[in-house]
């Protein structure tokens, strides 16, 4: 009897040295990494793709657009041109408070719209517009006052569209030059902690002559 349980014992014990362990726990799918998040939405959002925006809209701050149009000395009579609106705040100021009309040209549809509303709450939606198109496409002739906040090379790219504007158009940019045009005015507009030039022009501009071309 002892003998036969030993056997079952040891015949026992051998059926579970051969039987195979079970595999190992396959590890959990790890989760795709979250996107960061931005803090701050894209300010442009352009749904042409065949134009992109040559530059982010950056505000003007609302005592310098107030010195802008101070400087140009708008009137009711006037037609104010902003080339690059961003969201409207120069035409519908210089409507709010002067009754000047006013069309801002911006590429970027979202603050076209945007424009739109602000001027519909400020109720000078019957002087102002907005458009979206290409600045550099614009016949300037109609304004009688032009405001630009735009880059130098932006700027030197609209000379020939500048220099064809009616005698007595008021041009004014903050803080970007005219390559090779002096201005008639250079107004400090500074505030604190943050440096601001205006740069006044009258047309015609005095613009840079050409080197002529060499001889063959």
């Amino acid at each position: 009897m002892r003998r036969r349980t030993t056997f079952a014992l040891l015949a026992s014990l051998a059926g579970c040295a051969r039987a195979p362990s079970p595999p190992p726990a396959a590890p959990p799918p790890e989760e795709p990494a979250a996107e960061p998040e931005t803090k701050f939405a894209p300010l442009l959002d352009i749904d042409d793709p065949a134009r992109e925006p040559d530059v982010v809209f950056w505000p003007t701050p609302p005592s310098v657009v107030e010195k802008m149009l101070l400087a140009v000395k708008v009137t009711k009579d006037d037609l104010v041109y902003d080339l690059g609106s961003g969201d409207g705040r120069i035409v519908i100021e210089a409507a709010r408070r002067f009754g000047a009309r006013g069309v801002g040209y911006e590429i970027d549809a979202k603050l076209v719209e945007e424009s739109r509303k602000k001027a519909k709450e400020a109720g000078v939606d019957h002087l102002v517009s907005f458009e979206r198109k290409d600045i550099f496409t614009l016949d300037l002739t109609p304004a009688t006052v032009i405001t630009l906040y735009i880059l130098p090379g932006m700027i030197e790219r609209m000379l020939p569209q500048l220099a064809r504007v009616r005698p007595g158009t008021r041009i004014i940019s903050h803080n970007f030059p005219m390559k090779g045009v002096e201005p008639d005015q250079v107004i400090n507009a500074d505030e604190p902690g943050r440096a601001h030039s205006l740069l006044l022009w009258t047309a015609p501009l005095k613009l840079p002559r050409r080197a002529p071309a060499a001889a063959p």
